[in-house]
């Protein structure tokens, strides 16, 4: 479905994240001459047609304290790794969790989940807890530490 120039303008207007004021839904239909509802409106419009996936809250873990984040990656047996990714991706201090496909021989795992801590010893703890749910399902695991901290972005529109 093309982007009519109302759509363009309130994704240029969101795609930089919310206003982080009271009513940012106002705030933002106050840029574009239009009520906060049809702001609200419209999004649910694109979200309810998949043009936008979701919205959503990106919290900036380091400056919450969070500092030792590691991306846990698991090899689960195929047939139990959507049942057991849902319960692991329910549990406090994972922040995502989904599913990928192996690439054997180099790469065993097909359960990722992002575990966040205030210290190394933290996340173990947290591995640990991950290792027991997945029980006899799990047949390896491994922990890749963040080293750098990496900008997200959400959707952005190309004009050009």
């Amino acid at each position: 479905m093309p982007l009519d120039d109302f759509d363009r303008r309130l994704i240029a207007a969101t795609q930089a994240g919310l206003p982080l004021v009271p009513r940012p839904f106002d705030a933002v239909g106050e840029r574009l001459g239009c009520s906060g509802e049809q702001v609200r409106r419209r999004l649910q419009a694109m979200l309810d047609q998949g043009l936008v996936r979701r919205i959503g809250a990106v919290p900036n873990h380091y400056r919450l304290g969070f500092t030792a984040n590691g991306m846990t990656v698991w090899d689960v047996a195929d047939e139990r790794v959507d049942e057991l990714g849902a319960e692991v991706g329910a549990l406090p201090g994972v922040s995502h969790c989904y599913r990928r496909p192996r690439r054997l021989p180099q790469w065993r795992y097909n359960l990722f989940a992002m575990l966040h801590g205030r210290s190394r010893a933290e996340v173990e703890a947290q591995r640990g807890q991950v290792r027991a749910l997945l029980g006899a399902a799990c047949r390896a695991d491994d922990v890749l530490y963040s080293s750098a901290i990496l900008k997200k972005t959400g959707l952005r529109l190309n004009e050009g």
